[in-house]
């Protein structure tokens, strides 16, 4: 790493990758001198980011080594479903010290369901044993399309009301007000991004770490993507990347998707669209977990609708997998179940070629309800402790 480039912010994404957790190992990896890296680490442990732990004895005095402090703050983060919403307290490390749920409808709008949820935070905070000023940011995870540069979802099907909203600065100051605090010096930073790309995110960094391109499918009210390549989740120009459930199915015409259009993936294959299927034949299911209780009773026609399902999202999965070429394809949500993921098997190697599948693996989620969260509060501990973002909170906090 040039001298120039190594600046504190760098040097904690060094000792946060345990490329580097030693003095010695620091000055090897930047080029820095030793005056220059102490004083570096000066700041960092100033910010009480940092903290210093005896390392292994060689029959000397046992080197110190560099450790990020993962309890100097905590993240607050969201999982809304479009039913459902849960909420948790969690340290820097993704330990979660405090979760709550609840019923919640996206189809009450923005401005509501944001001031019911910054209503879980004081007492999550409590039950947590921990202060408003220790948070560091919120990170929310929601069901549609997200300008994650703008903080707002874009166009989404099952969220009416919600199109470019500010959910950031409406959450900003949802929470200034829970907590009694002024804006000022500045808002506690909001991050949103879709559910399906930190679910995505959570389990490659729990998981498959790995797979140089992971793909994530979730099958609940609708269907969505999130792909990671390169460690990074991939969004797309504006956040419609891994938007699977508006592909047109050429045999189903007659479809009508909550998106507007007809033929839509989601429109045939999504909990939304098996519920109406149950409905339809006398199994009264109002939702995406209603068919899963279902599947988790053994219901036959629910287990025969999730395979079929399953085919049909395999379809369009066959071209997916062709473009990306994924080691990783993971099924998560209500119907990520045996049924569904045998359909999609059934399909996807039928259709797609057997090099493309040679080397792939098919896997259910392992981080279950949690996902979405634990996302959403990776999302905030890697935004504010990257090098760019932690040198300019360190500047900022310089007097």
């Amino acid at each position: 790493m040039p001298a120039s480039q190594a600046s504190p912010g760098h040097l904690l994404q060094l000792i946060r990758s345990g490329e580097a957790t030693t003095r010695s190992e620091l000055l090897r990896a930047t080029g820095l001198s030793r005056s220059t890296v102490g004083l570096r680490l000066d700041q960092l442990f100033g910010a009480g980011w940092l903290r210093d732990t005896a390392g292994a004895s060689t029959g000397g005095r046992p080197s110190a080594l560099l450790e990020f402090d993962a309890s100097h703050a905590v993240v607050l983060a969201v999982d809304l479903e479009t039913r459902h919403a849960r909420a948790a307290v969690l340290d820097l490390a993704g330990d979660v010290l405090a979760e709550t749920s609840g019923p919640v409808l996206v189809t009450d709008g923005p401005a509501k369901v944001i001031d019911t949820l910054a209503g879980w935070f004081l007492p999550l905070l409590a039950e947590a044993g921990t202060e408003p000023g220790k948070v560091a940011g919120i990170g929310m995870s929601v069901p549609g399309p997200v300008d994650f540069e703008l903080g707002q979802v874009i166009q989404p099907p099952i969220m009416p009301g919600w199109d470019r909203f500010p959910i950031r600065e409406q959450m900003q100051a949802a929470y200034a007000e829970q907590v009694g605090a002024s804006l000022e010096p500045g808002p506690v930073p909001v991050l949103v991004d879709n559910d399906a790309n930190l679910m995505a995110y959570a389990e490659h960094r729990a998981g498959h770490a790995d797979c140089a391109a992971f793909l994530l499918i979730k099958a609940s009210t609708g269907i969505g993507a999130g792909v990671v390549v390169g460690d990074e989740v991939y969004r797309g120009i504006d956040g419609g990347a891994g938007d699977i459930g508006h592909i047109r199915l050429h045999d189903r015409p007659d479809a009508l998707c909550m998106c507007g259009s007809y033929g839509c993936l989601a429109a045939v294959a999504s909990g939304r669209a098996l519920a109406g299927q149950l409905s339809a034949l006398g199994i009264p299911t109002t939702s995406g977990s209603g068919v899963h209780q279902h599947l988790a009773d053994g219901q036959p026609d629910a287990i025969r609708l999730a395979r079929e399902a399953g085919q049909r999202v395999g379809e369009v999965l066959a071209t997916v997998v062709t473009l990306l070429n994924p080691g990783v394809l993971m099924l998560a949500g209500d119907l990520a179940g045996a049924p569904f993921m045998t359909g999609v098997r059934e399909l996807l190697y039928q259709r797609a070629m057997p090099r493309t599948t040679a080397n792939l693996n098919v896997v259910t989620a392992q981080l279950g309800d949690r996902a979405g969260l634990m996302g959403a509060g990776e999302m905030v501990v890697e935004h504010l402790y990257s090098p760019d973002r932690a040198d300019a909170r360190l500047d900022a906090s310089t007097p």
